[in-house]
């Protein structure tokens, strides 16, 4: 594979070329490969780098290798990103955001994960997300259920509740709106499910919706094309309390940080760490009886 343009600079600011980008992500390969590799992969391309334009692309691009393993959804032929080779490859494209559905392609119906997209809303800084977040996390280990935090990479958070596919889109829908209607009547001061950007003050927006079939989320261990180079990176809830923010975890470090931390998200993946929501289920079908 020639890699073109290697030279090309795509962090201005950090001097990261496009043959550094490519060497960050092989060396980010064993984590992050196994969250993408059955799954329809949507990308954001930026030709000239973070400070250029950038583009969404779902279907692979005409011309390209015939190696490339792709799935066809909805008239859409999505790349599947499950080998060094084809990460290789997007970083030559200059794919600096690999985005995932919630489901496997051998799962279409069922979210593999129960996800809680946590976004701030205009004004409001990191910490009073991970304040909202550390909430969150509290009430569901008083229900006994394990849960897991990545940052977005951007400016919010997103917490895990590993389900192996068990729930359909639909019953999972309900549960993350009963969740969201939960905290949002718990902490009305700081989580809120109103979708009117400018209704919702300075409160954590709770998004239920985001988490349906054909929506995407940052792949856990994606670079982001932010100033900083960030990574959506998994960590310890512990680490949230005591206080990080997303520019923490970057290509220039996380290998060093995943050598002392290891896949924090590993229970995702694991069958024996599902969780069984089967109460919340039965608890909101006997509130629509």
């Amino acid at each position: 594979m020639k890699i073109t343009n290697p030279e090309k600079v795509l962090w201005p600011e950090l001097g990261i070329r496009k043959i550094d980008y490519i060497q960050k992500l092989l060396e980010l390969s064993s984590y992050l490969l196994p969250y993408t590799e059955k799954r329809l992969l949507t990308t954001i391309r930026y030709p000239d780098g973070v400070e250029g334009k950038s583009f969404f692309q779902k279907n692979i691009p005409e011309h390209s290798p015939d190696w490339i393993p792709t799935r066809e959804w909805h008239h859409n032929r999505y790349i599947i990103l499950g080998d060094e080779a084809v990460l290789t490859w997007l970083g030559n494209q200059t794919a600096l955001e690999l985005h995932i559905p919630f489901n496997t392609y051998d799962q279409e119906s069922c979210p593999s994960d129960l996800v809680f997209d946590l976004d701030p809303s205009e004004g409001q800084i990191f910490e009073e997300v991970a304040e909202a977040a550390l909430l969150v996390y509290k009430e569901l280990n008083a229900l006994q259920i394990k849960s897991y935090v990545k940052t977005s990479g951007a400016s919010g958070l997103q917490i895990y509740i590993p389900v192996g596919g068990k729930y359909s889109y639909q019953e999972a829908r309900e549960i993350n709106k009963f969740f969201a209607a939960y905290f949002s009547q718990k902490y009305p001061q700081k989580i809120t499910t109103e979708r009117n950007v400018g209704k919702r003050g300075k409160r954590l927006y709770f998004d239920y919706l985001q988490m349906w079939q054909g929506k995407t989320i940052i792949s856990p261990y994606s670079p982001r094309a932010t100033e900083y180079a960030s990574v959506a990176a998994p960590m310890e809830w512990d680490e949230l309390e005591k206080g990080i923010e997303p520019k923490n975890f970057n290509l220039l470090n996380i290998m060093e940080r995943l050598k002392a931390k290891k896949d924090l998200f590993s229970p995702l993946l694991n069958p024996r760490e599902f969780q069984d929501l089967s109460f919340i289920v039965d608890f909101v079908s006997k509130k629509k009886i």
